[in-house]
C-alpha cells in the first residue's frame, strides 16, 4: 500500500522537508547547473548535461547524462539535425513555467487535473545577421498560452499563474538582464608564422 502523501505527482512530505531544510540552512539553496557543448559542423552542435552541484554537494544521482543535438532547418542553412537553440529556449521556458506552476499549486493545496502550454516567439533575423542595429538579436516577444484545469477559483488560478511567472527560474532569467560572459580558455589552432 502506497502511504506517500502526494498531490499533482509530487511527494508533499518530501517537499515540506526540503523547504524546511532550505529555511534552516540557506547555503543548501545554492545550485550550479552545467552544460558542455561540442560543435559538429555548420549549425550542428551537441550539448551534454549530467553533473551539477546542489544542496551542499556534487550530485551523484546521474550515472549517465543527456545529449541534445542543436541543428537548424534548411532555410537557416541546416539539415534539421535537431531543434535549434531558440526552439530549445521555448522548450526550457515551457518546462520551467509548467514545473513551477505545479510545485506552487501543490504548496497551495490546489489539485491540477490537466495543464498544457503552447509557446510562440518572434525573432527578426536582421538582428542576428547584423543587418539592422536597432533590431535585437533574440526574441522580440514570447507568448505562453496555458490551458489549465484545477480545483480552485479563477482568482486563485490567476494568482498562481502570476506567482509562477515571477518565480520560474527560466522565465525570470529571460525576463531580466542576466550577465553572460564568453571566456576563451584555450586556443587549439596553429600559431601565426
Amino acid at each position: 500500500m502506497n502511504t506517500q502523501n502526494t498531490m499533482n505527482g509530487l511527494n508533499v512530505d518530501q517537499m515540506t522537508t526540503t523547504v524546511q531544510a532550505l529555511q534552516d540552512n540557506r547555503e543548501l539553496a545554492q545550485f550550479e547547473f552545467r552544460a558542455r557543448n561540442t560543435w559538429i559542423s555548420g549549425g550542428e552542435n551537441r550539448s551534454t548535461i549530467k553533473d551539477f552541484y546542489g544542496a551542499g554537494a556534487e550530485d551523484t544521482s546521474r550515472s549517465t547524462g543527456w545529449e541534445f543535438t542543436n541543428g537548424e532547418p534548411p532555410v537557416l542553412l541546416g539539415n534539421n539535425e535537431g531543434a535549434n537553440p531558440v526552439e530549445y529556449l521555448l522548450h526550457a521556458l515551457a518546462g520551467c513555467v509548467t514545473t513551477t506552476t505545479v510545485l506552487h499549486a501543490t504548496a497551495r493545496g490546489i489539485r491540477i487535473r490537466s495543464l498544457s502550454t503552447e509557446l510562440k516567439g518572434m525573432i527578426n533575423l536582421e538582428g542576428l545577421l547584423a543587418l539592422n542595429d536597432e533590431v535585437p538579436a533574440g526574441y522580440q516577444d514570447i507568448a505562453i498560452q496555458m490551458q489549465i484545469d484545477a480545483d480552485c477559483s479563477e482568482q486563485e488560478l490567476d494568482d498562481l499563474l502570476g506567482f509562477a511567472q515571477d518565480h520560474s527560474p527560466v522565465c525570470n532569467t529571460v525576463c531580466r538582464p542576466v550577465p553572460v560572459r564568453i571566456e576563451r580558455v584555450s586556443h587549439a589552432g596553429r600559431s601565426a608564422a
